[in-house]
């Protein structure tokens, strides 16, 4: 699904973050990227979602055995890649509902298919939200405005199930979580995955991994991934740290 070769990016007219990736995720498959602080993880992130401050200098994105460089970040999505932010933004007056409603008629205006009817929206809204534990006065506040750190996480899942993406990214979506609310957040991740779609997750814990389990381990470090494993290596990082396989 996704292969990434030999992937160099920086920030525009920047110094490098990224200094050699590759990575092959499958269909069916969820991988976890560790690492410590300003290894490149977001970033890694970012550019495969196609986010504009961020230049590539080498390599290439294979989604579905095309290369996506070019492509802008709406063609990426369009073409089935979700990113739940690490910081989601805030839209005052556009409530989740409709801002939900909007973007999953923009995604199948592009595959040239007609609007959603409302009767299947309400359903599929009512189902997902039930999945996540939201409750209706939620759907119709603001999106992300006056959110907490858990309802924005939540609020990020509610939207990757209901696009339905052939590939989901999850940056540090544990972060600012209680156990009750990343329990919800990883059932959604969980009852998400199936042998057509993959997931990304970005996370600095391995609690996270308790939840949903990875098939791939994978520690970035200075720009490149220097370790790929399965859950073991997770628990590993938690008990050692990165110093063993940084020196």
């Amino acid at each position: 699904m996704l292969k990434i070769n030999n992937l160099h990016a920086r920030i525009q007219d920047g110094a490098e973050i990224l200094k050699g990736i590759n990575l092959q995720i499958n269909p069916g498959e969820v991988h976890a990227i560790m690492g410590p602080n300003g290894a490149g993880k977001s970033t890694l992130a970012s550019v495969v979602a196609g986010k504009e401050e961020y230049e590539v200098t080498e390599g290439e994105i294979l989604f579905e055995g095309n290369n996506i460089i070019e492509d802008a970040p709406e063609e990426r999505a369009h073409k089935g890649i979700f990113m739940s932010f690490q910081y989601p933004v805030e839209i005052p007056g556009v409530t989740v509902t409709n801002f939900i409603k909007a973007a999953i008629n923009e995604n199948r205006k592009a595959k040239g298919l007609e609007n959603m009817s409302a009767k299947e929206m309400l359903a599929l809204v009512k189902e997902n939200s039930e999945k996540l534990s939201i409750k209706r006065d939620f759907l119709n506040r603001s999106l992300n405005q006056g959110f907490s750190g858990g309802e924005k996480k939540r609020n990020e899942i509610f939207q990757m199930m209901m696009l339905n993406p052939k590939l989901a990214i999850l940056d540090e979506t544990d972060s600012g979580l209680d156990i009750d609310a990343l329990r919800i957040v990883a059932d959604g991740v969980n009852s998400f995955r199936n042998e057509g779609n993959a997931v990304l997750l970005i996370t600095h814990y391995q609690r996270l991994l308790d939840y949903i389990e990875p098939d791939f381990v994978h520690v970035l470090a200075d720009g490149k991934i220097i370790k790929t494993g399965d859950k073991s290596l997770a628990l590993e990082l938690e008990d050692k740290g990165y110093d063993w396989l940084l020196n």
